[in-house]
């Protein structure tokens, strides 16, 4: 299978099915000296896992990820990183039912129709679950950028129709919801929704916004390797995301030039912008101020409600989805946007350390 690796010069792949023995990820490309402990990889998998609240299936895995090379005495060694996942509660026997049957809103038809043959367990390589690997080898891109002061702020934005308000955001809110939300009201009244709907069998789509602080001007290529481009290609690549936007996205379709435009300044020195409307993005390369993501996730396709669909030999048959599947996609998939972002950033990083003779010079120069 084509299309498992990820990157230019930091490349991660990942490896595994939904229901087999484990996942896995290499993280090649990440520079020698880098402290890295499985306890902190761990942190990110914890805010992934599933089985954390009502909002999330009930398969209880715990996630535990084994460093397996690419780390000696706690710090990376230059050499590949090799990260294990293993699955430790799998059902399929809970998809015995759907064998020859494709589900609506999943890759079952268009898997089918690829290879002539699909592992129905859950999904196999299609499901959600491949991005526990995504998110092991992204953590370390995270603490990579962390050494030159990037930060991420990465949050649901809505669910359903349900939105934040710019006025009760707290960053600090977050964490302290199942459903990652910066607005304790927005949260309650969320959660309020999406238990109704799981009543009636039902699942919702949602938002993921992620802010990027700290990035210097000049990361990204102004033709194909735009950055923004990467970082859309990146958001793409997670399942059930059906929309990607930077800055304001597609507001600045009904703005005229002169209220678009971000106005720079001289701040004490530095050049800085009046407003961010671009996200942080100009020409495909980062101006120096916060990079605005925003992801639109699909409802969760598994649903309990019964629904028409056809089976391999193309007959009308109904299907009525068994298993375990979570309401919402979005909370758990926050990390998820959030890691992949991490790795897009972090290969532009090193990327950029060649673009320039001065810079180049600062690391080779004759001593």
């Amino acid at each position: 299978m084509a299309g498992s690796v990820f990157g230019d010069i930091l490349k991660l792949s990942t490896w595994g099915e939904s229901h087999g023995p484990a996942l896995g990820a290499v993280l090649d490309g990440c520079p020698a000296g880098l402290t890295i402990s499985e306890e902190y990889i761990q942190s990110f998998l914890n805010r992934r896992k599933p089985g954390q609240s009502r909002f999330s299936t009930p398969r209880a895995e715990d996630d535990k990820v084994e460093i397996l090379s690419g780390v000696f005495e706690g710090r990376t060694t230059g050499t590949p990183i090799s990260l294990l996942i293993r699955n430790e509660t799998q059902r399929s026997g809970d998809y015995s039912n759907i064998m020859d049957v494709y589900r609506p809103g999943h890759a079952d038809y268009t898997f089918d129709k690829k290879y002539g043959f699909r592992d129905y367990r859950g999904g196999g390589r299609s499901s959600g679950r491949e991005t526990a690997a995504r998110v092991a080898g992204g953590a370390i891109a995270v603490k990579l950028l962390s050494e030159f002061g990037i930060s991420f702020t990465t949050y649901v934005e809505s669910v359903g129709n349900i939105s934040v308000d710019p006025k009760r955001f707290d960053k600090d809110e977050i964490f302290n919801n199942m459903l990652y939300m910066p607005d304790k009201t927005a949260a309650e009244e969320a959660a309020a929704y999406l238990d109704g709907l799981r009543s009636n069998g039902d699942s919702s789509g949602a938002v993921v916004k992620c802010i990027i602080s700290g990035v210097p001007a000049g990361l990204g290529d102004p033709v194909f390797d735009k950055l923004d481009a990467k970082l859309s290609a990146a958001v793409f690549s997670i399942g059930a995301v059906k929309s990607f936007e930077v800055g304001i996205g597609k507001e600045a379709a009904v703005l005229t030039g002169s209220v678009n435009n971000d106005g720079f300044y001289n701040d004490n020195g530095k050049v800085a912008k009046k407003s961010n409307y671009a996200g942080g993005i100009l020409g495909g390369i980062s101006d120096g101020s916060d990079i605005i993501l925003t992801a639109g996730f699909k409802p969760t396709p598994s649903i309990y409600r019964e629904q028409d669909t056809v089976n391999r030999s193309g007959e009308d048959t109904k299907l009525t989805i068994k298993g375990r599947h979570d309401p919402i996609v979005a909370p758990r998939a926050v990390v998820v946007v959030e890691t992949m972002a991490a790795l897009t950033l972090a290969d532009a990083l090193l990327k950029n350390a060649s673009s320039r003779l001065d810079s180049l010079k600062k690391v080779y120069s004759p001593e």
